[in-house]
């Protein structure tokens, strides 16, 4: 059986490692998770449940840009300086989730260039797919009809 997420793209000694890690947690649906702009010291492995990703909009209701289900990571930002979120997030659903320590995870990273080569390409690849969500969102919303679409 193949992992979705993190978890299936690492070798089984990281995925351990990492795993020593983690700690379960839960959000309520409708439980704020962390917002645009906050500290990013964690970050989540969804269990089970689902995670919408908004992103503020000056005068406007804040826009959802992506929702995450299970095996996604939930926060990118707790790898990259200044370690704040460029997102908000809220639980769409009842979520169970495995929680980490960001600087845990980075310790543990700088000890082993192999899983922090792991961690770097997904997280990379998940902030590929954010921002490509984040623009084809913000074209549905904002651009003239038609403005986003592939000839």
């Amino acid at each position: 059986m193949t992992r979705p997420g993190v978890l299936g793209a690492m070798t089984k000694e990281h995925r351990e490692r990492l795993m020593s890690l983690a700690r379960e947690v839960s959000f309520a649906a409708g439980e704020r998770i962390f917002d645009e702009g906050g500290g990013a010291d964690r970050f989540w492995i969804i269990h089970t449940g689902t995670v919408a990703l908004d992103l503020h909009v000056p005068g406007r209701q804040a826009a959802t840009v992506e929702t995450l289900g299970a095996g996604r990571m939930l926060g990118w930002s707790w790898l990259v300086p200044p370690h704040q979120w460029h997102l908000g997030a809220q639980a769409d659903s009842p979520v169970r989730a495995y929680e980490f320590d960001a600087a845990a995870v980075r310790e543990l990273c700088a000890a082993d260039p192999a899983l922090d080569h792991e961690m770097c390409t997904y997280v990379c690849g998940v902030l590929a797919r954010r921002l490509r969500s984040a623009r084809v969102r913000l074209l549905d919303l904002y651009a003239p009809h038609g403005a986003g679409e592939v000839p």
